[in-house]
């Protein structure tokens, strides 16, 4: 995991807890002391990195561009140091939950498909 604190006198601790990764994208989990405030998908690509940032529908301005230093700080250019430019694509809103279509279940009465886990469960 790693964390990102603000240095503006707030005790705000963001954690990234990455869910994937592959030779050229990361998928992480953004926490807080409440809980969940989003998730963030980055691609790299040749010079440039790309990501999908999806947060609460409440965060304002000011605290999308403090998720999006964080991780441009911790999680960009530990990785891409000289990168030309990082792009987000922020949506605002809340979670749904996490589908799988994973048999793990025994229940044979269910019919097979897509199932609803919990947010944060591996």
């Amino acid at each position: 995991m790693d964390h990102f604190r603000k240095g503006t006198g707030t005790s705000a601790l963001i954690t990234f807890e990455r869910e994937s990764r592959t030779p050229h994208s990361e998928s992480y989990s953004l926490w807080e002391e409440e809980g969940l405030i989003g998730r963030v998908d980055i691609h790299f690509q040749g010079t440039n990195v790309y990501a999908t940032l999806c947060t609460t529908a409440d965060a304002n301005e000011e605290r999308i561009q403090a998720i999006i230093d964080a991780i441009d700080e911790r999680l960009v250019m530990t990785s891409d140091p000289f990168r030309e430019d990082f792009i987000v694509t922020v949506w605002k809103g809340s979670p749904g939950g996490v589908y799988s279509d994973n048999d793990d279940d025994d229940d044979e009465d269910e019919a097979d498909g897509f199932r609803l886990g919990d947010i944060g469960q591996n």
